[in-house]
């Protein structure tokens, strides 16, 4: 089968799938904390079909996220039922979910059993004050810890703990989580602020850009840059003495659209060829009307085919998407 292609020619192997638009978490760079979910979660025997849909395509890798996925009843079946399905190469595909890590001490281990490759912790302060006032729940710190160390426990490594940054909020937190990356032995991955927030007052100062990072912790230790594939949304770095890898995901400064490889469906069944997309395409309608599995095929390709060639942040032309992060799934 042809490879699944856009039409500049980057091959899409990477599917995101938001399977709750719930989350127990108010970070107060994503929701207002007025809002909850505003779209509906869908049956996870749906998702299970997407996701196979996606495979015979081509897909390699599926990560299912929110709002917070470890939230979902069936989510351990869910990957259980996906561990089963084969890419179009016959491969199995690469499992792994980003969590707040809240619950996930006691889920790590039933998940890895279940075939979970990986995961990815969103965390965004290693102050159990900050960590509090981030993410508008007491006393949560201490329930993620415990689930990062769960999860290496389990195997599901390399785990990733991803730290948005917002200038004159949290940026003092940078050298702290060197520290905590080469303490707990987690690859840390430090991501630019991006117009996604439900408050809409994103603005390019608040960003603390790539360059500023390597600066800030080089006062800490040297760092050494290590190669990645084309298609990784990090630049990859080590420190100096080899203990600790840290990455940065610069959407803002350093733009990687030219090597995208990754498309989501969001908690109600649209796709979105890009985070920034001003508008979905509704694969579950075309489920609900009974569409067969070769016409679901053919929709995503069409789709796919139009995937936008980069965003436009920070230019005069800038549109918002049409959903913000916590709706569309990270």
């Amino acid at each position: 089968m042809a490879a699944l292609l856009d039409k500049f020619g980057r091959p899409i192997t990477d599917l995101r799938i938001a399977i709750t638009d719930h989350c127990n978490y108010k970070c107060v760079y994503c929701r207002t904390g007025n809002e909850g979910a505003l779209y509906r979660d869908l049956p996870i025997a749906d998702y299970l079909r997407m996701a196979g849909v996606f495979a015979a395509l081509g897909i390699k890798k599926v990560r299912l996220t929110g709002g917070e996925p470890l939230l979902r009843k069936g989510i351990v079946e869910l990957v259980r039922d996906l561990a089963k399905l084969r890419s179009a190469d016959g491969e199995p595909l690469e499992l792994a979910i980003t969590t707040n890590g809240h619950l996930l001490a006691e889920m790590a281990q039933p998940l890895k059993d279940a075939g979970l490759d990986r995961v990815t912790v969103s965390m965004d302060a290693v102050d159990r004050d900050r960590f509090a006032r981030i993410t508008r729940v007491p006393n949560g710190y201490d329930n993620v810890l415990a689930g990062i160390r769960a999860a290496k426990r389990a195997g599901l490594e390399p785990v990733k703990v991803n730290c948005v940054l917002l200038r004159g909020f949290n940026e003092d937190q940078i050298i702290p989580f060197g520290k905590f990356a080469r303490e707990e032995g987690v690859v840390l991955r430090f991501i630019e602020f991006m117009p996604l927030e439900e408050d809409r007052v994103w603005s390019p100062d608040v960003v603390v850009t790539l360059d500023e990072i390597l600066e800030r912790m080089s006062e800490y230790l040297p760092l050494v840059e290590i190669p990645h594939a084309r298609s990784e949304t990090s630049r990859r770095y080590r420190f100096e003495d080899g203990l600790g890898e840290i990455g940065i995901i610069a959407p803002v400064s350093h733009p990687f659209c030219g090597h995208c490889s990754r498309i989501r469906v969001t908690s109600d069944g649209k796709i979105r060829t890009c985070l920034f997309s001003v508008w979905d395409h509704d694969l579950h309608a075309q489920m609900r009307r009974g569409a067969t599995d070769a016409e679901l095929e053919a929709f995503i390709r069409e789709v796919v085919l139009h995937k936008e060639e980069r965003h436009h942040i920070g230019e005069p032309d800038f549109i918002p998407a049409s959903r913000t992060m916590v709706h569309i799934g990270g």
